[in-house]
């Protein structure tokens, strides 16, 4: 390998020939601040347009300063990143992206995690030189996404991650000059566009740009209301997620703190998603065999492979990008409104109330379940949602500052019985892979009628996210039935694989997607990660530690489903269960396809 040596601040180093400036000194530990650059290692692409200029360095024996995202190290450069004259740039460069941007940090959702204000902060500024003309852009608010291009920056991170990342292609760069943004096609609103409302922009947006959409008021109301009976339910990503800002190492599990503070803040019930997750696993592991029975009989109406549909980013994308494998989804709930109809339902009865007098509170770990907690309903036992509303993590956690709670304080307490908790199989619905791996532990019972070892189908496990264009495969045999697997995350991974089937290179009978690389540890309304997916795999791993550290590991097993099961539900995919916990998918492509028409025609 050719390399080629350098001076960098006064230190020699030698690196790989074509090393930019940027990644030579951070392999020195320099930092060099960063705004439209973003480089994601694991997902095999970075972002990097050189527009923002933060990152410039000065090179002896050039008249210009350089952009050290883009300028490649050579043989003899010396080079100063914080010389008097790149320091003077940087904060001039920096006052004139602030001069036209909103001064709306107080009250802005990304308070204390922005980028741009961390740099400023860096950089000494306190106070603007110039005047620069403020943006007018009216801003758009779907169901899960706001987005404000007065705040825009044009980094353009979350078009490479809408469009390259995810394929989605929902945004864009529009216009010239200072009217530049960032839109949908024909600048529609996005809750027109194509969006699947995985919330990956939001993850990797600098500025607050694109943000998820502020539900906290509505569940501060209900806690207020001496008529409701509010309940929360907890996701297993949201745990591992927390503990960050409860002051502990990345991916370090808080869960008894959160249910602590959860209380605190003056939720009635609190119980756990992965008690949810188990009651999925139970219908989607009992579909996938009984379509598995009819494939093997011969039933040219079944549908293979069976689909996963826990995700609501994966749902949206299938009914705008590929409505024809509508009909290939499962159609279990996610365990977010298995959970709500469940608390509407058998929890009302078993407390006596009405169920309009159960006000449900899902904390999750995606802003796309706050589109999901909208779906409609098919039975007339009870008004309005499963789900009354949806926060995420990173809203919980401002709810917990905002009542002045300190993580320091809080005592480790339990959830609430009878949903006190899930199994094993329920904590790794946070990670890619797990609900495959849930649901065959499961299958495996209900066809032989005996446990499988609790490991005996961890070959689902993606051992680095998106390694292999995020496909983990695998075949299992259980006596004479064969189960073919693929387990993906990420939406451009998942239309690499669904291509690779239509085009019959790959067959398989049961397939896991999740929208967010990692799964729901990297999903939209987790704590920002930037794309660091060291974070995430540290989310996993202790997602799987809990699994491993469960008496019960197999979502059957929990006594709690038994007793659902025995005393309201029924069978697994009984008419009660089904009219409950089943839903119906929609084909979307034809509306869009339509208003892209009328646009071009116009």
């Amino acid at each position: 390998m050719e390399t080629v040596k350098l001076i960098i601040d006064r230190k020699p180093v030698e690196v790989p020939k074509g090393t930019t400036i940027l990644d030579a000194a951070k392999g020195m530990g320099i930092r060099i601040p960063t705004l439209c650059y973003m480089k994601l290692e694991d997902l095999h692409y970075e972002n990097n347009p050189g527009a923002c200029r933060i990152c410039v360095v000065e090179i002896e024996g050039r008249r210009n300063l350089a952009p050290s995202c883009k300028t490649e190290c050579m043989e003899g450069m010396v080079v100063q990143t914080h010389s008097p004259r790149v320091m003077n740039a940087r904060k001039t460069v920096m006052e004139l992206i602030l001069s036209n941007h909103p001064a709306e940090c107080l009250t802005c959702s990304s308070n204390g995690h922005c980028e741009l204000q961390a740099i400023a902060h860096d950089l000494g500024i306190r106070e603007i030189r110039y005047k620069g003309e403020m943006s007018i852009f009216q801003i758009d608010r779907s169901p899960s996404i706001v987005r404000n291009m007065n705040k825009c920056i044009m980094c353009r991170r979350c078009e490479t991650m809408c469009n390259n990342i995810q394929t989605v292609g929902a945004l864009t760069a529009v216009n010239r000059g200072f009217n530049a943004a960032v839109s949908t096609a024909f600048e529609r609103d996005i809750a027109g566009s194509t969006c699947s409302y995985c919330g990956q922009c939001v993850s990797v947006c600098p500025v607050n740009a694109l943000s998820g959409r502020n539900t906290q008021q509505p569940v501060l109301d209900a806690l207020a209301d001496p008529d409701k009976i509010v309940i929360a339910q907890t996701a297993p990503a949201v745990r591992t997620a927390l503990g960050r800002d409860f002051g502990y190492e990345p991916g370090t599990l808080v869960t008894g703190k959160m249910v602590s503070a959860l209380r605190r803040l003056g939720f009635d019930y609190v119980f756990d998603t992965d008690f949810a997750a188990d009651l999925t696993i139970m219908e989607e592991g009992t579909e996938l065999l009984q379509r598995i029975g009819k494939y093997l009989k011969g039933d040219q109406e079944v549908k293979m492979p069976l689909m996963t549909s826990c995700c609501p980013g994966w749902v949206s994308f299938v009914e705008q990008h590929f409505p024809e494998l509508l009909d290939n989804l499962s159609t279990a709930k996610s365990p977010q409104q298995m959970f709500g109809a469940v608390m509407k339902t058998y929890f009302a009865e078993k407390l006596g109330v009405s169920p309009e007098k159960i006000y449900t509170v899902s904390v999750m770990p995606c802003v796309a379940k706050k589109s999901e907690r909208e779906m409609d309903l098919y039975y007339g036992e009870y008004a309005g949602h499963d789900v009354d509303a949806v926060v995420t993590t990173r809203e919980l956690l401002r709810m917990i500052r905002a009542a002045h709670i300190e993580p320091s304080t809080l005592v480790d307490q339990e959830s609430d019985r009878p949903m006190q908790e899930g199994t094993g199989a329920g904590v790794i619905f946070g990670a890619t892979g797990g609900v495959m791996e849930a649901a065959l532990r499961t299958a495996y019972y209900l066809l032989k009628g005996e446990n499988p070892p609790a490991d005996a189908f961890q070959a689902v496990r993606s051992t680095g996210f998106n390694e292999h264009q995020g496909v983990q495969e695998a075949v299992f045999q259980v006596d004479d039935v064969t189960v073919r697997t693929a387990a993906v995350s990420g939406l451009g991974n998942a239309r690499a694989l669904i291509d690779k089937i239509e085009r019959g290179e790959a067959q398989y009978d049961f397939v896991e997607v999740m929208a967010c690389p990692g799964g729901c540890i990297g999903g939209g309304g987790q704590p920002f990660h930037r794309g660091r997916m060291e974070v995430l795999r540290k989310r996993a791993a202790a997602l799987y530690q809990e699994d491993r550290s469960k008496t019960l590991r197999k979502s059957h097993e929990n006594p709690y489903i038994q007793a659902l099961y025995a005393d309201y539900l029924g069978e697994p995919c009984g008419p009660r269960a089904h009219k409950l916990l089943h839903t119906h998918y929609f084909d979307r492509k034809e509306a869009i396809n339509m208003f892209t028409q009328e646009n071009q025609e116009g």
